[in-house]
């Protein structure tokens, strides 16, 4: 990645009313993904990866949706994790020129779960992808993190929980 390219960082915080573990692993489940950004036709396809149940370090997994208008496939692998604290996400292949996501949990005194992202990217051509970044991938992408997150929280919260993990998952 040259330095000449833009790398735009997000950020969410999300406070979530259950434990760690479970917030750690529903953040990993394809299925929660998918029910996080179902507007867009999201699927986890078969290329050489996982397709469902939690992703784990190491693994892989392709999307496909349509964003922007445009039906595209991204790539991404777990490319770190500390259980129940930490885990990474980056893109192996996909439209954009750089994309990494890094979630954090901690277990605050209040018996709830801070869950923070920090979500990196690149836009996907270097000078139109800068107008593009500031006009319109900035908040796109941010609106997308804000969904995924509040989804979460409701599957995490509630009994839903258990239809995406088994309870020794729990």
């Amino acid at each position: 990645m040259r330095r000449s390219h833009l790398i735009v960082t997000l950020e969410e915080t999300t406070l979530i009313n259950a434990p760690i573990d479970r917030c750690f692993d529903l953040a990993r489940s394809v299925e929660v993904h998918l029910a996080g950004n179902i507007h867009f036709g999201e699927q986890a396809v078969p290329i050489g990866g996982v397709t469902s149940g939690l992703i784990d370090l190491g693994e892989q997994v392709t999307w496909r949706a349509r964003h922007l208008g445009i039906r595209q496939n991204l790539t991404s692998a777990i490319t770190a994790m500390d259980r129940p604290a930490y885990f990474q996400d980056t893109m192996l292949r996909g439209a954009f020129r750089f994309m990494q996501h890094d979630h954090y949990f901690r277990f605050d005194e209040d018996g709830q779960t801070e869950m923070k992202d920090i979500f990196r990217f690149a836009a996907p051509i270097p000078i139109l992808g800068r107008i593009a970044e500031v006009l319109l991938l900035r908040r796109y992408m941010q609106a997308l993190l804000h969904e995924r997150n509040v989804v979460l929280r409701r599957i995490a919260e509630s009994n839903d929980w258990q239809r995406y993990l088994s309870a020794t998952e729990q």
